[in-house]
């Protein structure tokens, strides 16, 4: 992952942080349930897009490219990777 790529998905993160913060917030102010519903899907929104950069960047680097990838894929075997890919997929829409 580049350092670019690093920096923008640290700051939607530090953004996720802040939806769950204001939800926390919410809960205790004793707001409106749908108000806080709607909040909580933005916020699972925001770690979805999250998800998909970085399943994106994984698949781009670690995968297709993965001489050049990340330490940990470099000695696994193109179907190794393969299944990972579907092991984290079956995680991540689960």
């Amino acid at each position: 992952m580049t350092d670019e790529a690093r920096e923008k998905l640290r700051k939607r993160l530090n953004r996720v942080a802040g939806q769950v913060g204001g939800l926390q917030k919410m809960v205790e102010d004793n707001r409106y349930c749908v108000d806080i519903l709607t909040q909580l899907a933005a916020a699972r929104s925001a770690l979805d897009a999250v998800g998909v950069e970085l399943l994106t960047d994984h698949v781009e680097h670690c995968v297709a490219g993965h001489a050049e990838g990340h330490r940990e894929t470099k000695h696994k075997r193109k179907d190794e990777l393969i299944q990972e890919v579907r092991t984290t997929l079956q995680r991540f829409l689960g």
